[in-house]
């Protein structure tokens, strides 16, 4: 079930809040929203599923569509265990799907 955003419209981040009007598969869309910082964590400067925090060690987050299939990528600079920022990005399609008009996280 992931790949929300083929059933989605206005899909942005803010701040570290994914947000979108999803399809509800009744004819209608629903506003949704997913805080990113409750299931994406900071590894050493990389974005790892699962985990949790990491906009704590961010700078720069943003959120494109990118490529023919409209892939949606959250990019941001993640501080390593060294404290350096690395440029880091994450599919966000990879685990975030709709559910009849709310995200779901698998």
């Amino acid at each position: 079930m992931p790949d929300f955003h083929l059933s989605a419209q206005d899909i942005r981040v803010e701040g570290h809040t994914l947000k979108a009007r999803l399809d509800n598969g009744e004819g209608g869309q629903n506003d949704a929203e997913l805080d990113l910082n409750t299931i994406i964590g900071n590894n050493d400067g990389s974005f790892v599923w699962s985990d949790e925090g990491f906009a704590r060690t961010a700078e720069e987050i943003h959120f494109t569509i990118e490529g023919g299939d409209n892939v949606p990528i959250l990019r941001a600079q993640l501080r390593n265990s060294g404290g350096d920022l690395q440029q880091a990005d994450i599919n966000l399609a990879e685990r975030i799907g709709n559910d009849h008009g709310k995200f779901v996280f698998e």
